[in-house]
């Protein structure tokens, strides 16, 4: 009889365990992400000639959907930044400059003009976007907030000094984080700004009132946060002074998805 019972204790203990296991496990699974596409073809934007890539890619980023495959492969992410580059020869308002694709000294962005107010002196920007900073920055004063630009066009030499300086004071592995490398740099086509209130230092503008008012209305006057936080696309850290005018309805694109300029130019403008 004691046997009888201690039996089916045991038996009740291990089907317990079976259960608990079970459950375990289905809860994993339903935690992996199940990517519902059958193929890599399946999107627009894939490219025939880059299909041994995007298998390639998925063998070391198993957890990613198809579309971020290709999307990230034609971006260039599955070789090392500055390599497979590609000369950018002419300018538009929607142009990508970033670690894979560069401007020489040939390159002078179309219509540059000199900022004369809300920014410091000697600064210089494309017409367009100079426009729309200076309505944005003054709808902001009017509302009560101050948006000065600091930073804007670069020549090459200019960002060759500022990438050599910050590579003697951080190395060069720390400087590519948060620096471009001559040619590189998105201020190179006089579509970009940094922006500070004049109280505190660009690198504190994320703790101002400021920081908040562009993240909300930025996109309204066609600029978007270039280097948005924690994203491993951009091959940036995070910077929230950053701001690249891309024009009304792609900023509000890139706003509403929340998605980088990377992203959006690979899924509808490179071809």
């Amino acid at each position: 009889m004691r046997k009888g019972m201690f039996l089916l204790i045991f038996l009740i203990f291990v089907m317990g365990l079976i259960v608990i296991v079970k459950d375990k496990s289905n809860k994993t699974l339903k935690a992996i992400p199940m990517d519902k596409s059958v193929s890599f073809n399946d999107y627009k934007f894939y490219k025939p000639e880059y299909q041994t890539r995007y298998d390639n890619y998925k063998l070391t980023n198993p957890n990613l959907l198809s579309k971020d495959i290709v999307l990230r492969v034609n971006i260039g992410l599955d070789h090392g930044f500055y390599t497979e580059t590609e000369e950018v020869t002419k300018f538009d308002i929607l142009m990508l400059v970033n670690k894979y694709h560069y401007v020489t000294n040939n390159f002078i962005p179309d219509n540059l003009v000199d900022i004369s107010e809300y920014s410091k002196p000697g600064m210089k920007l494309n017409e367009e976007c100079k426009n729309a900073f200076i309505k944005m920055a003054h709808d902001a004063e009017i509302e009560g907030y101050t948006l000065r630009a600091i930073s804007t066009y670069r020549t090459l030499e200019y960002q060759e000094n500022l990438y050599n300086n910050y590579m003697k004071k951080d190395g060069k592995e720390k400087a590519d984080t948060y620096s471009a490398r001559p040619g590189y740099s998105e201020h190179h086509t006089g579509l970009a700004i940094d922006i500070d209130n004049k109280k505190l230092s660009y690198t504190n503008f994320e703790n101002t009132k400021e920081f908040n008012w562009m993240i909300d209305n930025a996109y309204k006057y066609g600029f978007i946060l270039r280097y948005p936080k924690d994203s491993t696309i951009t091959g940036y850290i995070y910077e929230p002074w950053h701001y690249r005018y891309v024009g009304l309805e792609v900023a509000k694109y890139i706003k509403e998805h929340n998605i980088t300029f990377e992203e959006y130019y690979y899924e509808f403008l490179n071809k």
